[in-house]
């Protein structure tokens, strides 16, 4: 891993202390002069691999107790900051575990939102995004997992897909 600058261990360990391990430009503008130096800052950092893309205006920080530069990230609460808690739900496979209507692991999330689809792969967590109507959206329910809300299919819900996949 490659040593971190002074200015860029000020910016993350002041992210630490708020403990805003998802953060936007914004979060940390009050550091720079302005915008270049902002895009260079995330840049370097996606270069050391200390900072991940979650969605166009969203990074994660892998904080500084993860001496590798490896760090792993609760699949829900990810796909929660994906979707920035808006117009989703987690269903398939996730859900049915979650519920502990199946003994297995889910291999990838499913996640069904009304604004994306598509596959993408972050924190080796596989996120498969399925298109779906905000009726559906409006059927999940609101849990919590680590102090953070997230939306996942209903159990009665989860039921009638297992079932289906029978």
């Amino acid at each position: 891993m490659e040593p971190l600058s002074k200015k860029e261990v000020e910016v993350i360990s002041q992210l630490e202390f708020d403990k805003n391990y998802f953060f936007k430009r914004e979060n940390i503008k009050k550091f720079f002069k302005n915008s270049q130096q902002i895009s260079d800052f995330i840049y370097g950092l996606k270069c050391k691999k200390r900072i991940i893309r979650i969605n166009r205006a969203k990074y994660y920080l892998i904080p500084m107790k993860a001496k590798s530069g490896s760090w792993s990230e609760d699949p829900f609460v990810i796909a929660d900051e994906i979707c920035n808690s808006r117009d989703y739900f987690i269903g398939g496979w996730a859900a049915a575990s979650y519920w502990r209507l199946t003994d297995q692991m889910p291999v990838q999330a499913d996640v069904y939102t009304t604004r994306r689809q598509g596959k993408t792969k972050i924190m080796n967590t596989r996120f498969v995004f399925h298109r779906t109507t905000k009726k559906r959206v409006e059927k999940s329910v609101t849990r919590k997992r680590q102090s953070h809300e997230f939306r996942i299919m209903g159990k009665d819900e989860a039921k009638k897909w297992m079932k289906s996949r029978r």
